[in-house]
């Protein structure tokens, strides 16, 4: 059993706490389909970031804030398949709500939908795609989280499944754990450790 000591905890949500890639790379597939992108592509850098970041990356003839905005009411509809990752829901029963935060791609809205589709609680503090300026991987989100949950970004730790989470944490100056439900171990070298939920126990100091 790893002992993780801090003071408190930011989690991403999609890979992190829900399993929802069946029905994101689903949504994705259509997308792609319909707009002729290559979906392996597109699903090589699309995890962990916004949507209207990736569409603005592989598609720039495209608006895509108004192509996001579209994509999401699909997603607001699509639930089928989306369940909460072995561990998850334990592991957030177990810390106060003051000591942990969501910082996730997904918009509120989304991500409200999505955690309660899991059976996974909403935190008190959640910061989304429009809380920021800047997208992961970069930093914002996270130093936001930690400034609205009141701790210095060296007191927190960071828990995500993807390159793109796993910089913005390290670029805030956090630790950074990662699990492997979208990538294997080998694409999650940054990361301080590689855990699974059920090997680790957080220690809120």
């Amino acid at each position: 059993m790893l002992e993780i000591r801090c003071k408190a905890i930011l989690f991403d949500m999609d890979g992190t706490l829900v399993d929802s890639t069946a029905c994101v790379e689903g949504l994705w597939g259509g997308w792609a389909a319909r707009h002729g992108v290559d979906l392996k592509y597109l699903l090589s850098v699309s995890h962990g970031r916004r949507s209207a970041d990736t569409i603005r990356d592989i598609a720039p003839h495209l608006d895509a804030e108004a192509e996001a905005k579209a994509l999401e009411l699909l997603e607001m509809d699509a639930r089928d398949g989306i369940v909460a990752v072995g561990g998850a829901l334990e592991t957030l029963q177990a810390l106060h709500p003051s000591r942990w935060a969501v910082v996730t791609s997904a918009t509120h809205a989304l991500a409200a939908t999505r955690l309660a589709a899991a059976g996974l609680p909403v935190p008190d503090v959640l910061i989304g795609a429009e809380d920021v300026a800047r997208g992961k991987p970069d930093p914002e989100g996270y130093l936001k989280g930690a400034a609205a949950l009141g701790f210095a970004p060296a007191d927190c730790v960071v828990v995500e499944d993807t390159p793109a989470g796993l910089n913005a944490g390290r670029a805030a100056g956090m630790r950074v754990l990662a699990i492997t439900t979208t990538f294997p171990a080998s694409s999650l070298l940054g990361a301080d450790a590689v855990v699974d939920y059920r090997g680790v126990r957080f220690v809120i100091e």
